[in-house]
């Protein structure tokens, strides 16, 4: 058998692809799930920006359903902008920023006292919330099949 491989090799060779890819699930099993409850990054002064843009974008365009188009558009539009002209977007954006600090600062305080009653009480909380929309998900799936008769 030159060249060839025989059955032992070939199985081996399996055995070590589905190894690897246990270890790679494992790794990302490992990994600390985010908290629902940590406040989320403020906006930036451009994003802020993008906020009204794009109410205005859609009102010029209502045609245009590209969301590139309105991003490319939002993007000319605050590089021709003047420095007077970003300042209250600018504002805006260290207002929230000011405001998120805060409340980081109260939830880091909250998670050295005491993470685990907090947990505790979200996970109760969570688990009766799937429930409800299981429940929900049950009911509309009757009605559909109502429908179909």
């Amino acid at each position: 058998m030159k060249g060839g491989k025989s059955k032992s090799d070939a199985k081996s060779g399996r055995l070590a692809v589905n190894k690897k890819s246990t270890a790679k699930a494992g790794k990302k099993a490992g990994k600390a799930a985010k908290d629902p409850n940590k406040p989320k990054r403020p906006a930036s002064a451009f994003f802020v920006f993008m906020e009204e843009f794009r109410e205005q974008y859609k009102k010029e365009h209502p045609k245009n359903k590209s969301v590139a188009a309105v991003g490319k558009a939002g993007g000319d539009k605050w590089k021709s902008l003047s420095d007077a002209e970003k300042a209250p977007y600018i504002a805006k954006a260290e207002k929230r920023k000011a405001e998120y600090e805060k409340n980081m600062k109260a939830y880091n305080k909250r998670q050295a006292e005491g993470p685990q009653e907090e947990e505790d009480a979200e996970s109760e909380k969570s688990v009766s919330e799937v429930n409800d929309e299981e429940d929900e998900d049950d009911e509309e799936g009757s009605e559909e099949e109502e429908d179909d008769d």
